[in-house]
């Protein structure tokens, strides 16, 4: 039987931040709609432009250093529209309507949630990340570190969060086109395979950037004119839009309060959302692609401000959708469910937005803001396919493999080819989960980006006493952890492998995880008393020099 779809919104929301939401936006079996061709015509005119963009791109990439980093050539202005095209997918903007449409006051809560790792990676990470890397993560982390053992582990951990964010959205991809196209889902998981190869293989991180950013500024766009289309309505008075809301949602003036949710997995789900995001590698990518430490700053500080915006709006779109949407006849439709009628919005829930867009600015705009949501998860794919071939070709093949020997040419041709794998794995994966549903998987990345990779980058930047031994064993502590509380918990030893009760309580497994890969990485450090260990702690100080003051970072050439 059909799960609910508002049920599955939630779960998504619980587990992840807006980066991956396309797994827990729209998941189990969808009913496929009426062809929305103006949707297609915008969607393809979005495809044409940014082939063009690829080919403009891929006249441009020449070096090993244009390929993965643009040649540093990126304004922190670009750079931080496209940070913001890169962390809010289409399904965040679903998503986080549909919870507040559903629940009211808790929608802005995680809302907020999602923003609380961007003054980590403003204050702590993107100044010394710039200085000190090169081209990935794993640069930084392996500066003093034995390069193998560290750079295997790092590339292991990018690999496992690209692997598992790709399921997420291309299965979001399927479901989303099913609802909105009215294609095929293979047809669409197909669709969105190649285009991620295409982008990534001939246009490189140039292509990806300015696909970001120009799904960064027309999704902005749309959400800002529905934002201000509901606003119009209520004379610009916030009072009266809530006033109207809690009059028409079931649950009245109940919605204006906070919800009750489990303090621990509350807490756990923070701490994933904070240190999660200083842990992504195709985020964390991002730095590589402007010139200096300055630009890196402005980076975050502009990319901040965009994605607070967002949801903001975000929050206005859900409240304007339960006064304008809501009980509006042609937006119901009436389901069974448990044996009874339900009536529902067409689609569930999660499809409130596009409902509200239909309500503001009639067939056009509905479908400028599907191709917008479809375009959005192009977006995300071709960083994720980006930051999965770098490392393969620049942390396992160039590093480890040739032991920093292999030419440039050699090193993008094995990340065009990885690229190339990916897209065929994430078409395959695609098809395999359709019918499962796979918001843990979201979940499992994020803590995994928390709990594995930004303690091992933490502890090498900010701690004298790190070792290889104590990097590699507390990094792979933190991941295996991270992977076998998800699996004993709720997400999936109940709802995939249908147990009465879960071994571990709690979805979000940070809480513990994390502190457990700081505590074995300081362990195996201090307990470190071979010859390597001390020259590796010897290396900080120079470490330290460059990573404030920029003094011998690699600078990237301006086109």
């Amino acid at each position: 039987m059909k799960k609910p779809l508002t049920t599955l919104a939630l779960a998504g929301l619980a587990l992840a931040p807006a980066l991956a939401f396309a797994s827990g936006a729209i998941e189990g079996d969808v009913e496929k709609q009426a062809t929305n061709w103006h949707a297609i015509i915008m969607f393809f005119l979005f495809v044409a432009f940014t082939m063009g963009i690829t080919y403009w791109a891929a006249r441009r990439t020449r070096s090993a250093s244009d390929f993965y980093t643009a040649g540093g050539g990126i304004t922190g202005f670009q750079n931080g529209l496209a940070i913001a095209g890169d962390y809010m997918s289409a399904a965040s903007f679903l998503g986080i309507s549909a919870m507040v449409f559903d629940k009211g006051f808790d929608g802005l809560i995680y809302s907020i949630g999602f923003l609380v790792g961007w003054p980590v990676i403003l204050f702590l990470v993107a100044e010394r990340l710039r200085n000190l890397g090169k081209f990935t993560f794993a640069d930084v982390a392996s500066y003093r570190l034995q390069q193998t053992p560290v750079r295997t582990f790092a590339a292991t951990g990018t690999l496992v969060v690209v692997a598992l964010y790709l399921i997420a959205q291309m299965v979001g991809a399927g479901k989303l086109i099913q609802l909105l196209f009215g294609m095929s889902y293979s047809s669409a998981v197909v669709l969105v395979g190649v285009l991620m190869v295409l982008y990534v293989t001939f246009g490189g991180m140039l292509a990806t950037t300015w696909v970001q950013i120009i799904k960064a500024v027309i999704l902005l766009c749309g959400a800002t004119f529905m934002a201000f289309m509901v606003m119009s309505s209520v004379g610009f008075s916030p009072e009266v839009l809530f006033q109207k809301a809690t009059a028409i949602h079931a649950k009245g003036i109940a919605i204006m309060s906070p919800g009750k949710a489990d303090p621990i997995d509350s807490i756990s789900l923070g701490l994933a959302l904070m240190f999660g995001t200083a842990g992504l590698p195709h985020i964390l990518m991002r730095f590589f692609t402007v010139s200096d430490a300055k630009e890196a700053r402005k980076s975050v500080f502009f990319a901040t401000g965009f994605i607070g915006y967002f949801y903001i709006l975000t929050f206005i779109i859900g409240f304007g959708a339960i006064m304008l949407v809501l009980n509006q006849p042609h937006f119901m439709e009436t389901i069974v469910k448990n044996g009874k009628e339900v009536t529902q919005l067409v689609g569930g829930s999660n499809m409130a937005a596009i409902h509200l867009a239909n309500a503001v600015g009639g067939d056009l705009f509905l479908g400028f803001i599907s191709a917008v949501a479809f375009a959005t998860i192009l977006a995300v794919v071709a960083g994720l396919a980006l930051s999965g071939a770098s490392a393969v070709s620049h942390d396992l093949y160039a590093s480890v493999i040739k032991k920093g020997k292999a030419n440039e040419a050699d090193e993008i041709r094995v990340s065009k080819i990885t690229t190339v794998i990916l897209g065929v794995v994430a078409i395959v994966l695609g098809l395999l989960f359709e019918k499962q549903n796979i918001a843990f998987m979201v979940g499992l990345a994020f803590s995994i980006a928390a709990s594995a990779n930004f303690p091992v980058l933490f502890l090498s930047m900010f701690w004298k006493g790190l070792t290889t031994r104590g990097a590699v064993i507390g990094g792979f502590i933190g991941l295996i952890s991270a992977v076998l509380l998800i699996v004993l918990g709720p997400a999936v030893w109940v709802d995939v492998m249908k147990h009465e009760t879960a071994l571990f309580p709690y979805k979000n497994p940070a809480i513990f995880s994390m502190p457990l890969a700081f505590v074995f990485t300081w362990l195996f450090s201090v307990l470190d008393n071979s010859k390597q260990a001390s020259d590796e702690k010897a290396q900080f100080d120079a470490q330290y020099v460059r990573a404030m003051t920029g003094i011998g970072a690699s600078g990237a050439s301006k086109h």
